[in-house]
């Protein structure tokens, strides 16, 4: 990104900071999910892409290595959670899947379509936590870049539970997250993800079968890279 990108970017973030539930005192408890923020990001953004904090323009570069690394995605279902401007969604496809991408913010939506005006990829708007039943069991990979940070740690059990949901048996669920230590504070959001939140995504079937922590550099902050399989059937609700 050049140095404009960056002086809008950083003006943006000041402004979204100030409306943020949030960042006051009982504004997580009060309103947990924010869609009425992430709607303001969208609107407020008026079509410049440097105003959407986590729009990068381009697929999350942990995304495109683990990809890198696969044999192919062809003849695979893919969900991507959260999916923004669309850009990890699409690098899914381009690697062979039949992708499914939705965010809870329809402007997100709207903005990824125009994009993506001769995409494959079926972008829907949808809530985590009030999926379409016919997503139950319907993927054979799940993709989640950075929404579980952007919620609140009670929120993510069910978050969890949620995305177990998606997963085809011996599918697979991909997290990249930010990450800290356990009992490492984290003013947020977002709020990184600990090794105890981690552990907390191996529910209803699924187990954590590779756990990548990735150091700080110059450019990038301590992530995790975790994949987990899906070893049984979804046996309860979400």
């Amino acid at each position: 990104m050049n140095a404009d990108f960056e002086l809008r970017r950083a003006a943006a973030r000041a402004r979204l900071d100030a409306i943020d539930p949030h960042k006051t005192p009982g504004g997580k408890e009060a309103d947990p999910l924010r869609r009425a923020w992430f709607e303001a990001v969208y609107a407020q953004a008026d079509g410049d892409p440097a105003a959407v904090p986590w729009a990068q323009l381009s697929p999350h570069p942990l995304l495109a290595e683990w990809l890198s690394r696969q044999d192919t995605l062809a003849g695979s279902r893919a969900l991507d959670v959260g999916c923004g401007l669309g850009d990890n969604a699409e690098a899914l496809a381009a690697a062979g899947a039949q992708v499914v991408a939705f965010d809870l913010v329809e402007g997100a939506i709207c903005w990824a379509t125009r994009r993506f005006p001769e995409s494959s990829i079926a972008y829907r708007v949808a809530n985590i936590f009030d999926p379409p039943n016919e997503w139950r069991s319907a993927f054979d990979l799940v993709h989640e870049c950075y929404t579980l940070q952007a919620l609140p740690e009670m929120m993510l059990q069910d978050a969890a539970r949620s995305l177990a949901s998606f997963i085809a048996p011996n599918g697979r669920l991909l997290v990249i997250a930010r990450a800290r230590n356990d009992g490492q504070d984290a003013e947020g959001p977002p709020w990184p993800l600990s090794r105890s939140c981690i552990d907390l995504l191996a529910v209803d079937g699924l187990r954590l079968e590779t756990l990548e922590d990735i150091p700080a550099d110059a450019v990038r902050a301590r992530h995790w890279c975790a994949v987990y399989r899906r070893i049984s059937e979804v046996t309860n609700a979400v």
